[in-house]
């Protein structure tokens, strides 16, 4: 079991400890918090410390709970914070334009508030007399441009008029509100600031180790974004890089890679950038022949033998390589990507799960040329023969863990040079069709929604979408209309493939409950109030707009076997069937 050291503190009794050495580690964010926050905090503390702006009314034993402060010793003896940045180095300012406002004071609440507010920004030695060059805070954020304007803030006290960072902002706006506060109640000035440091209350969490405080952040932080696991790989790159005299090389890099990512992978439970990490660790088990289908946390992938993967060049330039990809996979880059490759990675979106995310990831870096493209030809055929596997494995074996088996073993295949070729898990076609026979297929589960993207764009003549383009389910024969007529001899038919179609949000929401003949013309196109005409650019139902005057029990039946029987000719041309 982890140990902890919890105890609430007051402001003076955590930064005054002699102690007291804390870091902002490398691979925290920068510092975020700007006037709204500051003057939140000033308001807070004020109508606390100064109720009703009568400093009498104060109880001086109440205090003003400000939240946990999360930190653990490194090998170095500094508390690195993993919670509580923003609040500490806010604090850490507000206390030094008190520090600085003190300067010219001398009647004795004055000296000894300053005095106290002297402890807690500077180390002292054994006589308790201030090191003005010695902070009790340090910050190393790898991706902080700002940070060392922070230090000299704290050490000086002085803010340059060219100076606009969040620390120089923060920083006026404290001296601002003092200056203020002084002008009005000169009389008891140093009463608010030594409130502030005996009264306001902090809960410092200290954990045995980063893994460990990094978990009690996680479960305290629900507020705020907590640090991603690339924030911990961030670290590992900056200190390699910095060993190799190339930090600022690297900080541009990231930054890059950071837009990137943040523009690409815009959905999933994954932040973007864990995403790309992710995605990037798959390729680098196929790599090791790892083929268990139990996967390690990220984390615990990349710290193995200290973190030796990411002390390398080739990993961050497999990753901006990788990014960059993606990217172009999410812009429908045609310059990279032909029509036909365009149309099948558009069809893999609405896969059941995203398992084909990391096969495609392992494929593009083994098979890259140096331009970072590939040969058009395999990888289409790559792609069909994937989306073949993935499809019908999902039907018949449901659950993305079953789906890891197989996968990882091609995965390794592919680095190997091999082809994807599936060839000890092909599936029987009587199985197959008797397993579309008896599903159902409910809106709700993926599969439904996956195999009509495949059969819409399984016609040649259907055309590429916006990746963007919100497509819903669409009751051809609608449920409205059952109910009204109960021309099926089964509600069930309702339900069956050949009776949905994807069908894009906008007519959907217009077309739901009407008859066949009533929907056409949506299908087709209207020309709307704006005197736009919009249709659907679903090619099939655009057809049987043409071709039907109704859609009836005989028509969702023939549909339905079409579908069943052009995946199992589709299974069959990718060589997926025993």
């Amino acid at each position: 079991m982890s140990k902890l050291n919890i105890d609430q503190k007051t402001i003076m009794g955590l930064f005054s400890d002699s102690r007291a050495d804390f870091l902002i580690p490398d691979y925290q964010r920068p510092y975020a918090w700007g006037e709204l926050e500051c003057q939140t905090l000033w308001d807070d503390i004020f109508t606390f410390a100064i109720p009703d702006e009568d400093f009498t009314k104060f109880d001086k034993n109440d205090e003003y709970f400000l939240g946990p402060i999360v930190t653990f010793k490194n090998d170095d003896g500094k508390m690195e914070v993993i919670d509580g940045q923003q609040r500490l180095t806010t604090l850490m300012l507000l206390l030094r334009a008190f520090y600085a406002k003190f300067s010219n004071m001398k009647d004795k609440n004055s000296l000894a508030t300053k005095k106290n507010i002297e402890e807690c920004i500077w180390k002292t030695n054994e006589f308790d007399e201030p090191n003005m060059d010695s902070l009790k805070i340090d910050s190393v954020v790898a991706t902080d441009n700002d940070k060392d304007e922070f230090l000299k803030i704290l050490k000086s006290g002085i803010v340059e008029k060219e100076q606009k960072s969040n620390y120089a902002n923060n920083y006026r706006f404290f001296q601002m509100k003092i200056s203020e506060f002084l002008d009005k109640y000169p009389i008891y000035f140093a009463y608010l600031p030594t409130r502030i440091l005996k009264n306001c209350i902090l809960l410092p969490i200290e954990a045995e180790s980063q893994d460990t405080a990094l978990r009690i952040f996680s479960t305290l932080n629900d507020r705020g974004k907590p640090l991603s696991d690339a924030d911990i790989f961030k670290a590992q790159f900056y200190k390699y890089f910095s060993k190799e005299n190339r930090k600022d090389e690297f900080i541009r890099r990231w930054k890059k890679l950071e837009e990137i990512c943040e523009k690409t992978f815009t959905t999933g439970s994954n932040a973007p950038m864990d995403e790309i990490f992710t995605r990037y660790m798959y390729f680098l088990r196929a790599k090791k022949n790892i083929t268990q289908s139990t996967t390690e946390a990220l984390r615990k992938f990349f710290e193995r033998d200290g973190y030796r993967i990411l002390h390398d060049d080739k990993a961050l330039s497999e990753l901006e390589v990788l990014a960059r990809f993606w990217n172009d996979v999410s812009n429908q880059d045609t310059d990279r990507f032909s029509d036909r490759i365009l149309r099948r990675l558009f069809v893999l979106n609405y896969a059941p799960n995203g398992m084909w995310s990391y096969f495609v990831s392992v494929y593009f870096l083994k098979n890259k040329d140096e331009n970072e493209n590939l040969d058009d030809d395999k990888f289409f055929n790559f792609l069909l023969k994937i989306t073949g596997f993935i499809w019908a494995y999902a039907l018949i074996n449901p659950g993305v863990n079953a789906l890891r088996t197989p996968i990882y073993a091609e995965m390794v295949k592919v680095v190997n040079g091999e082809s994807a070729d599936f060839s000890k898990y092909k599936f029987d076609r009587e199985k197959v069709i008797a397993t579309f026979n008896n599903s159902s297929f409910d809106n709700r589960r993926p599969i439904t929604k996956s195999m009509l993207a495949w059969w819409a764009f399984n016609n040649p003549k259907q055309k590429c979408l916006s990746i963007d383009t919100p497509l819903e389910i669409e009751h051809i024969y609608a449920k409205n209309r059952y109910d009204m007529e109960k021309s099926l001899k089964s509600r069930d038919y309702l339900e069956l493939l050949g009776n949905k179609s994807l069908l894009e949000k906008r007519i959907n929401i217009r077309v739901s409950d009407y008859r066949f003949a009533d929907k056409i013309k949506y299908y087709k196109g209207y020309t709307s109030s704006h005197g736009e005409k919009q249709g659907t650019d679903i090619y099939e139902l655009r057809n049987m707009s043409d071709d039907f005057n109704d859609f009836t029990e005989k028509d969702i039946l023939e549909r339905n076997s079409k579908i069943i029987n052009g995946f199992i000719d589709f299974l069959d041309e990718n060589s997926l069937l025993q």
